[in-house]
């Protein structure tokens, strides 16, 4: 027989989401406020999987066409020129404004790709009731979650870019639909990350020591 170690819920306490206090619940079924900050207590969010997954989908939904769809007009006096985020890029790049290609890139691509794969991946482990790797699992929430912080980076940045575009004269510069399935895609992925219970991660081990018991 495989020792585990205890939780709290196992041993009866819930944890407070806002500040982090362990107590005791007040009841099995509502188990009350927590004694320190007055936050309504949780053992577990409702409907946590079903909801995050249902805003995964949707997230990734969103993806592509946020991807694929022009989401800038760029209206010169000689040309009218549309661009979509890596064409965006790219000409950002060749602008000589590497840097803020780079910021594009990695906040517009690379980090909802990163989010929606990780999501992903607690949602399966925690659905297959997998007792591995729960430490590291943990961290890639908290990472996940702080870099939740910066999503809206690249939008300030193209913000950035479009103010000086419109300074210059006789040039202007519209947003187009994929605006909206970007915004969308940034959106649905904090909601998702804020949806999960990170705690169901550590649940698996009650479960699979009750199996082994």
């Amino acid at each position: 027989m495989t020792a585990f170690a205890r939780t709290g819920m196992g041993e009866g306490f819930v944890s407070c989401e806002v500040c982090g206090l362990l107590s005791r619940p007040a009841g099995a079924d509502d188990p009350g406020e927590c004694p320190r900050c007055g936050g309504e207590l949780e053992f577990r969010r409702r409907d946590a999987i079903q909801r995050t997954w249902a805003l995964v989908a949707a997230a990734a939904i969103c993806y592509l066409p946020a991807n694929i769809l022009p989401i800038l007009r760029t209206t010169t006096l000689r040309s009218v020129e549309t661009d979509t985020i890596i064409s965006g890029v790219i000409r950002l790049y060749a602008s000589g404004t590497w840097y803020l290609a780079l910021i594009v890139l990695v906040a517009s691509v690379m980090i909802p790709l990163a989010k929606l794969a990780a999501l992903a991946y607690l949602l399966i482990t925690v659905r297959q009731g997998s007792v591995r790797n729960r430490g590291e699992r943990t961290r890639l929430y908290r990472v996940m979650e702080f870099i939740g912080r910066w999503s809206m980076v690249d939008v300030f940045a193209a913000a950035f870019a479009v103010g000086l575009l419109q300074l210059r004269p006789l040039m202007s510069v519209s947003p187009l639909p994929g605006v909206l399935f970007f915004s969308a895609v940034v959106i649905l992925t904090i909601l998702a990350a804020e949806s999960f219970d990170p705690r169901l991660i550590w649940d698996s081990n009650q479960g699979k020591q009750e199996t082994d018991d």
